[in-house]
C-alpha cells in the first residue's frame, strides 16, 4: 500500500515533470545554472554579463573587459538549504512549512529525474540534519520523509540564524553544485554568508512568504505572536495608523532583503503560502530561461 509519502511524491510527479521536464533540464542543463566548471573560450564583456566571470588579467593586456566561458558538466549536484526554524512553521496547515516541502521535492524531483544527484540540509537553531547527494526516486522519498519528521518537532525558540545555517552549506558542498536555499529570510547577519556561497557554487533564492505577511486584513482586535521569540502584543488591525504603520514596515523589509540579495549576487524568488507552490515553480522557470536568452 503506497504511504502519503508516496502519494504526494505521484501527484507531484504528474503534476510537474509532464509540465517540466525539457524545460528545466536539457541536454544535462538547467536554466539556473549560469556556469559550469571547466573553462572554454573568451568573449568580449557585455552590461547583461556577470562580473565575476571578467579575467581581469587578459582585460589589463587589452584595455577592454573580456568574460571567461564555461562549459557545463553532464552530471549536475543540487543541493537543497532548507530553512525549518519557527518562523517557516507556526501555522498548522497551509503555512510556509507546506509550501516549502512541495517546492523542496519538486525541485529534488526535477533534478534526479535527469539522472542528477540531489543533497539536502534541514536546519533549524536546535539542529540539524544532512542528506549526502543521491539520485532516484527513492532518495527523494528519504527528503520527504525527513522533512515532514523534522516539521513535526517542537521548533527551538529564538531568532533564526541564517547566517550560521549558509555556513553550515558551504562548509558541507564541497564540489561546485546549484544550491537552493528556500526560507523566509526572517533573520540578520545572512548576506555576507549568502555571498560567500556564490563565489563557489550558482545559488538561486526562493523566499517562502506568508500572505498575512504581505498584507494584514482588519480583524478586529487580535494577538499577534513573535514564532520565533514567543513576544505576544495587543493590536487593533482596523486602526488605520496601524496599518499605515504596518505597510510602511513591510515595505522597508521587502525592500532590504532584495536589495541584500542584489548585492549577494543571487535572484530572489518569491512564493506566497496562498499561491500554487507548482504554479511558482513553472513561473520561476520561464523567468530564469527568459533572463538566460
Amino acid at each position: 500500500m503506497a504511504t502519503a509519502a508516496d502519494r504526494l511524491l505521484r501527484r507531484l510527479e504528474w503534476q510537474v515533470l509532464r509540465r517540466l521536464d525539457g524545460q528545466l533540464q536539457g541536454s544535462y542543463r538547467t536554466v539556473f545554472r549560469g556556469t559550469g566548471i571547466d573553462f572554454a573560450d573568451l568573449r568580449e564583456y557585455t552590461p547583461e554579463d556577470d562580473v565575476r566571470h571578467i579575467d581581469w588579467n587578459v582585460t589589463a593586456r587589452l584595455d577592454e573587459p573580456f568574460v571567461r566561458q564555461y562549459t557545463e558538466d553532464r552530471e549536475l549536484t543540487a543541493w537543497l538549504v532548507l530553512d525549518l526554524s519557527a518562523s517557516m512553521r507556526y501555522q498548522e496547515a497551509d503555512g510556509k512549512d507546506a509550501t516549502l516541502t512541495e517546492l523542496a521535492v519538486s525541485l529534488a524531483r526535477l533534478m534526479t529525474y535527469g539522472g542528477n544527484r540531489v543533497g539536502a540540509i534541514l536546519y533549524d537553531n536546535a539542529e540539524h540534519l544532512i542528506l549526502p547527494p543521491r539520485a532516484g526516486r527513492q532518495h527523494v522519498l528519504r527528503i520527504l520523509h525527513e522533512i515532514e519528521k523534522a516539521s513535526k518537532r517542537a521548533p527551538a525558540r529564538g531568532a533564526t540564524d541564517l547566517g550560521a545555517m549558509l555556513r553550515l552549506a558551504a562548509a558541507n558542498i564541497r564540489r561546485r553544485s546549484l544550491v537552493f536555499v528556500v526560507s523566509d529570510f526572517i533573520g540578520e547577519d545572512w548576506e555576507r554568508e549568502l555571498t560567500r556561497l556564490t563565489f563557489r557554487h550558482e545559488v538561486v533564492a526562493i523566499r517562502v512568504v506568508d500572505a498575512l505577511e504581505m498584507d494584514l486584513p482588519d480583524l478586529g482586535l487580535v494577538v499577534v505572536e513573535d514564532a520565533e521569540t514567543g513576544e505576544q502584543i495587543l493590536v487593533d488591525t482596523g486602526d488605520p495608523q496601524f496599518q499605515l504603520r504596518l505597510r510602511a514596515e513591510v515595505d522597508a523589509r521587502e525592500a532590504g532583503v532584495a536589495a541584500a540579495m542584489q548585492r549577494s549576487g543571487v535572484r530572489g524568488h518569491v512564493v506566497t503560502t496562498d499561491e500554487d507552490p507548482l504554479e511558482a515553480l513553472v513561473a520561476m522557470v520561464r523567468d530564469a530561461k527568459r533572463r538566460r536568452r
